[in-house]
């Protein structure tokens, strides 16, 4: 990703059906569960993860590792049950501490 690149989060439309199942079927996984969240690098969809119980969708032919962690900052945001149900969902790392307590 370059600096410069504009990422958009979003909430998934059904009609993203069809990029969300193209994603899915890149990555080798699941579907996640709505509802879920989008995130768009330049225009293009790079990850998803699911609001419902954190699973996560990402192109494995891209740098998406900083972008999935600004998803889960986000789901963290916009979850009203505590932090600590949220905690699995986080890395240990300190790039996702940091996106974390940044405001947007």
């Amino acid at each position: 990703m370059a600096a410069t690149s504009q990422v958009t989060l979003r909430f998934a439309y059904p009609d993203d059906g069809e990029s969300l199942n193209r994603l899915a079927v890149i990555d080798s996984a699941e579907l996640p569960s709505l509802p879920v969240l989008l995130a768009e690098v330049d225009g293009e969809l790079w990850a998803a993860v699911s609001l419902a119980d954190g699973g996560a969708v990402a192109d494995p032919f891209r740098p998406t590792a900083p972008v999935v962690e600004l998803l889960r900052a986000r789901a963290r945001q916009l979850d009203p049950r505590p932090a600590r149900r949220w905690g699995a969902l986080t890395r240990s790392g300190s790039l996702g501490r940091r996106v974390a307590t940044r405001s947007y």
